[in-house]
């Protein structure tokens, strides 16, 4: 009885020990030991020899990689619910499928997203400085010391109102917010009436009403600045903007320009246009505590990676074993 030859499996960057044992055991898999993200030129020569690509948002699998691709590849599974960073057309054309991890992360990024809206208008940040910057200087509660603004009864807009959109309205209103959202369609009834949200087919009417703006909707063409430079100018001077879904959906110059200029209250950002470079303008204003940033972890929890790693490995056996795998993203996406 002859043995089933183990596909090669190629991994990008460091995953859970739980997930790499488990993919060891099933797959002639590569790892990343040392995490340290893989040059076009490794991927490349990767592409070249591996049946299967496990690539993370960090990697950029565009149409010049992909036509380099060695005929043996078949399958390009992501680690990632986006799949911004991966020219699904062009797989398409050289016959490679693609998938990614949806459904996993929403609780999580939903999470993070509610603590920078708590963070911002209560200066958590800021308040946690004073205690570690500059030790033994701060005399005591005071009346009128680091004030705030109150979350209760304020209202919130959300930019896409999928998973995630849905999973921060239903934290948003437990904290006594007003639900706002724009949509490319309206959501159910009985999400509606569940969320009590108001709809707006216009994303600008809505920008102009709402105390925090929350974007989460996926990053695309259409997506690309749709916070621009114009819609930011509608905003009142007391919002706050929200953004853990991608960087390139506001205009981060514009963003900063209103922010200096004092005519919004502030923003909370987990990701960037240029990231991992982060606008040392951006880096001042969180200084000046005008921004809460993060780097890229809303969805950084280890259940969250570990559910991630499993449908990885269900997509990959699903594939090998002849099955269409159950997260395929389809071309034209």
């Amino acid at each position: 009885m002859t043995t089933k030859k183990k596909p090669r499996v190629y991994i990008t960057r460091k995953l859970p020990d739980a997930v790499e044992t488990r993919m060891r055991e099933l797959f002639d898999a590569e790892l990343n030991i040392d995490d340290t993200p893989r040059s076009a030129a490794e991927l490349v020569a990767a592409m070249q020899y591996a049946d299967v690509l496990v690539p993370t948002v960090t990697d950029r699998i565009d149409a010049a990689l992909i036509e380099q691709a060695g005929p043996q590849l078949k399958l390009i599974t992501s680690f990632s619910n986006g799949v911004d960073h991966i020219d699904i057309d062009a797989a398409a054309r050289k016959g490679i499928t693609v998938t990614n991890t949806p459904n996993v992360l929403t609780e999580d990024t939903a999470d993070m997203t509610m603590a920078l809206i708590l963070a911002l208008p209560r200066r958590l940040a800021e308040g946690a400085r004073v205690l570690t910057d500059k030790p033994g200087e701060w005399a005591g509660w005071s009346p009128t010391w680091m004030l705030g603004r109150r979350l209760f009864g304020k209202r919130i807009g959300i930019v896409g109102m999928g998973r995630i959109g849905t999973a921060v309205a239903r934290r948003a209103k437990a904290f006594g917010l007003s639900i706002h959202y724009h949509n490319r369609k309206r959501v159910s009834p009985a999400t509606e009436d569940e969320l009590e949200a108001t709809y707006w087919d216009s994303l600008d009417q809505m920008l102009a009403r709402v105390d925090f703006v929350s974007v989460n909707c996926p990053s695309t063409p259409a997506t690309y600045h749709l916070v621009s430079a114009r819609r930011l100018a509608l905003l009142q001077p007391t919002s706050y903007v929200i953004n853990t879904a991608r960087g390139d959906i506001i205009d981060e110059a514009a963003l900063i320009k209103i922010l200096r200029e004092g005519k919004i209250a502030g923003a909370g950002l987990d990701v960037f246009e240029n990231e991992p470079a982060v606008n040392p303008k951006l880096i001042k204003l969180a200084h000046e505590g005008k921004v809460v940033l993060l780097p890229h972890m809303s969805s950084a929890t280890i259940e969250g990676r570990i559910e991630m790693g499993d449908k990885v490995i269900i997509n990959i056996r699903a594939f090998i074993d002849g099955h269409r795998p159950p997260n395929r993203v389809l071309p034209g996406r």
